[in-house]
């Protein structure tokens, strides 16, 4: 008998899947996100790759971190130097740290001197949802959407008054205390939201770590938090909205024996815009952003530190045709780096137009974009996006879709003494995916192939340079459903993220990933978990140093013991594993955690 491939099984698993599930009768997925097209759409029309991360489900999450919470999702992977509030990257489909596009309420948060989002200083209990966008999305939002777009969404106002209140204790000295309420009355609505968090933590690194940073000391973490949003609707087709995350944090972090290294992380994003109806099919808003990103050095063998501040001016239409929605408007968007180190330049601005149309009609759905960007550092880009997708039956559908990207140099990678390259060029990439999705009673399967082609890659090395290709290409498998209290999700990820110039692997990423988790609701009581593989990676762009893989597993149970009132206990690294994300930095062993929660319903 002929032997099977491993690409022909991996193919018929979505396939096998189904079989198992029961086939009740189709409901249709009817949530609606934006990310994926600027404008409100069924999940179930889109031709991209999107996953929605509920409320619910974080706090039935392990996780402890933004990194950590969407490592548990496919086709994304992390790094973190470190525990709690230290350096961390996020991997979409093996793309860079660099290639991911950070919003929080439509507010890129991020550094312009190091290129990338700023996971580190958010705090995971004020997230009410996140929307993740797999797949290029520099045709609807600009530079470093190669990999696609995480966005945040923070608690909102609403009618009624509802408050809540959370106080955590767990391992290593950990304590958290959240408190706010989201309201709303008539025209207005508002909320607020306030929370500190301490941690003793651990020893960021062991005797492994690169540049003789170890130190084995203990690396503490504390953070103060706020959030607050404001609605007002001056008639039934305009409102005005309002709203802003603030956090201050200070982290230990270990820069050679001896030193009580620390430094002051500060985010903020904030935003104020209005939108209404001009005519009854069309949707305009005027929209001002700002971001502002902060790390400075209070101890450490380079005492200083880095500032972002961007700010963003956006004019969007949408408008409604007999083809779909028609998405048109203009952007600009101011970058401002200040620092200790001194940069031939600090300071540049992208003015951005881009148009598009997303639609459906009986089977099909298709959406196409193109954005064209004028940067005053790097001239003019032209990126685009093209998707269609088919139902073949109502279980039943496919999608296909192609766009570019770009991704212009960081102030860093351009200017940083004995670092910097200021012959370095953007990248350009092309992005092919194909997607099968079944769909049937709740139940979800979905099979995606990627292949992601980028020019003019620039490499982690020493001094950074532009490579003639990389190559990022694989699979991605999920599942996601329920037999009655029983909730089930799993997802595999197979790629191989390689420099085409050598054929090397990029650094940091696995070519194997696998999650399962499972959820059981009984009364009063829920329990569930979640096991994370993943597979061997290297730490560096040679191939030189191996991370071994390394398998972990969660659980948890909550007991809603008055109906304003919940008891929450979660066991991380059930197993104690010791494992590393980055070659020398540690990750905690297995920690408890506690959580009291107060929920007026």
């Amino acid at each position: 008998m002929k032997k099977i491939s491993s690409r022909t099984r991996l193919a018929l698993l979505p396939l096998a899947l189904s079989a198992v599930a029961p086939a009740w009768s189709q409901t249709a997925l009817k949530e609606t996100v934006v990310t994926a097209t600027r404008s409100a759409t069924r999940a179930d029309e889109l031709v991209s790759d999107v996953t929605v991360i509920r409320r619910e489900q974080i706090e039935a999450s392990t996780a402890r971190t933004l990194p950590e919470l969407l490592a548990r999702t496919a086709g994304l992977q992390m790094s973190a130097n470190g525990g709690l509030g230290k350096s961390s990257s996020v991997f979409i489909r093996g793309t860079e740290n660099r290639h991911t596009i950070l919003l929080v309420d439509g507010v890129r948060l991020g550094s312009a001197t190091t290129g990338t989002p700023s996971w580190d200083n958010i705090p995971v209990d004020m997230i009410e949802r996140i929307e993740v966008l797999k797949g290029p999305a520099s045709a609807l939002y600009g530079s470093e959407g190669v990999g696609g777009v995480v966005q945040v969404f923070t608690r909102k106002g609403s009618g009624g008054f509802h408050p809540y209140a959370s106080l955590t204790a767990g391992s290593r000295g950990h304590r958290m205390a959240a408190a706010g309420v989201a309201a709303g009355q008539g025209a207005l609505s508002y909320s607020i939201g306030l929370q500190h968090t301490r941690e003793e933590g651990l020893s960021s690194t062991n005797a492994a770590v690169p540049f003789g940073n170890f130190n084995p000391d203990i690396d503490s973490f504390r953070q103060d938090a706020v959030t607050g949003s404001l609605g007002y609707e001056f008639s039934s087709n305009w409102r005005l909205d309002a709203g802003l995350l603030h956090s201050d944090g200070v982290s230990a972090f270990d820069d050679g024996p001896g030193r009580d290294a620390r430094a002051a992380l500060r985010a903020l994003a904030a935003h104020v815009g209005v939108k209404g109806r001009v005519l009854g099919g069309w949707q305009t808003e005027v929209r001002v952003n700002r971001g502002v990103d902060t790390n400075n050095t209070i101890v450490g063998s380079m005492p200083g530190g880095f500032k972002t501040e961007q700010t963003e001016w956006t004019w969007q239409n949408n408008i409604d045709s007999p083809l779909g929605v028609v998405l048109a408007g203009l952007e600009r968007r101011e970058q401002q780096v200040s620092a200790a180190t001194v940069y031939a330049v600090t300071q540049r601005t992208i003015t951005s137009a881009f148009a598009g149309l997303n639609g459906n009609s009986g089977n099909h759905s298709w959406q196409a974009n193109v954005r064209r960007d004028n940067n005053t550092q790097f001239g003019g880009a032209t990126t685009g996006f093209a998707g269609y997708g088919y139902r073949i039956t109502p279980a039943w559908r496919v999608n296909a879709s192609h766009g570019t990207s770009f991704v212009a140099p960081s102030f860093n990678q351009l200017y940083f003494p004995a670092f910097g390259n200021p012959n370095l060029q953007p990248e350009r990439g092309r992005n092919t995916d194909l997607g099968l999705t079944w769909s049937d009673g709740g139940h979800e399967v979905k099979l995606v192939r990627f292949d992601n082609k980028i020019r003019g890659f620039m490499t982690n090395t020493t001094q950074p340079v532009n490579i003639p290709r990389a190559r990022i290409e694989g699979w991605s498998l999920g599942y996601d459903g329920s037999f009655g209290k029983l909730a089930l999700r799993a997802s595999l990820d197979k790629l191989d993220p390689r420099n085409e110039l050598n054929g090397r692997q990029l650094p940091r990423r696995a070519k194997k990933q696998l999650t399962l988790g499972a959820d059981w609701s009984q009364g009063a009581w829920s329990y569930g978990g979640n096991i994370l593989h993943v597979g061997s990676r290297f730490d560096d762009a040679a191939n030189t140093n191996r991370l071994a893989a390394y398998t972990t597993a969660d659980v948890y149970t909550d007991w809603q013991f008055r109906p304003q009132w919940s008891l929450q206990a979660k066991l991380n690294n059930l197993a104690d594993r010791k494992y590393e994300t980055a070659l020398g930095y540690n990750q905690p062993g297995r920690s408890f955690y506690v959580t009291l929660r107060w929920q007026p319903k």
